[in-house]
């Protein structure tokens, strides 16, 4: 198969996953249903925290009860209607892309979009436009296949080695690298903790993140969000794993043995919603996101329950802003 056509299967596989997640799957993980339900605060963006915002989405509720998240999953049909009145806006797929369309909401004043989901920092920190609201903690270790030869641990400079295709076999096993879509901030995490500017020509790009189905032969690696992991063992949401297991880097597992992620594997992150920073005052927003009292801070049950870290007194800051 070649690099091209691997790409293509794993993002349909993705898409597929996700599809049957909707029957399988005990929680919510999914657009809102009914779609037609238009909530509050509506969202975009990172596969990583699709599942968990959806989640939230079912528990966070005003002083009527009536929910206020409505989160749009990163696949699924080609568009997505946000608001009762217009606002039949393209799918975003990643944490960039669900930025951009929050970015083009503010700067047309649809109203269509209020937060969007993210697992990546600002790009530009220069300016104030948008502000991460940070809400968990997650991790990115690496996947082979259990049957696989090649070793269980790895280091960031042989990661580094294999993506930018100076390290093309393990064991005897050739090595095949795969990337998600450009707009995933799993990938721009991944990449940035191990030291690559630019893959090399080796590297599969363009795959569905936290799917191991695409994980087709003995030699093939590829980035993996830590709490996704988790939440699909749990069954918390659709198993997408397939055949891929959890490496270790340089010798330190990213889980303890209670399956809780590991605060000394060295490629913990912290996972966003990001907000208009204008809108910061904005009671709706303030009360869901804003401070460690917020509603979605005070929701560890959850947080915890599809696989992230909680922050503690570190949850629902504002300092950090940019991107424009």
């Amino acid at each position: 198969m070649n690099v091209k056509s691997r790409a293509r299967i794993g993002a349909a596989l993705g898409v597929a996953a996700l599809g049957l997640g909707v029957a399988l799957a005990p929680a919510a993980q999914a657009d809102p249903t009914p779609v037609t339900q238009y909530r509050t605060l509506a969202g975009v963006g990172s596969d990583t925290t699709q599942d968990v915002l959806n989640g939230l989405g079912n528990v966070v509720t005003n002083a009527f009860g009536q929910k206020i998240i409505a989160s749009w999953d990163a696949t699924g049909t080609a568009t997505v209607k946000t608001k009762a009145t217009g606002c039949v806006i393209n799918r975003p797929n990643g944490s960039s892309a669900g930025i951009d369309a929050l970015r083009n909401a503010v700067d047309t004043a649809s109203g269509c979009l209020d937060f969007a989901r993210s697992s990546r920092v600002p790009v530009d920190g220069s300016t104030t436009d948008l502000t991460w609201i940070p809400f968990a903690k997650d991790a990115v270790s690496w996947v082979k296949r259990s049957d696989s030869a090649l070793p269980s641990d790895l280091t960031a400079a042989q990661l580094k080695d294999i993506y930018e295709c100076n390290l093309t076999s393990l064991n005897g096993v050739a090595l095949t690298p795969l990337l998600p879509q450009a707009n995933s901030g799993t990938r721009q995490f991944f990449l940035s903790s191990i030291g690559v500017a630019t893959p090399g020509s080796c590297v599969t790009q363009g795959v569905q993140e936290n799917n191991g189905t695409v994980l087709d032969t003995a030699g093939d690696i590829a980035p993996y969000s830590v709490a996704q992991y988790t939440a699909q063992e749990k069954a918390v949401v659709t198993d997408r794993r397939g055949a891929a297991v959890l490496g270790s880097l340089a010798g330190v597992a990213p889980r303890n043995a209670d399956k809780t992620l590991n605060p000394a594997f060295p490629f913990t992150r912290e996972v966003y919603n990001v907000v208009p920073t204008p809108k910061l005052t904005n009671a709706t927003i303030a009360s869901t996101f804003v401070g460690s009292a917020s509603k979605v801070c005070a929701a560890t049950t959850t947080i915890t329950n599809y696989g992230f870290g909680t922050l503690g007194a570190g949850c629902g800051t504002t300092t950090l802003k940019g991107e424009r």
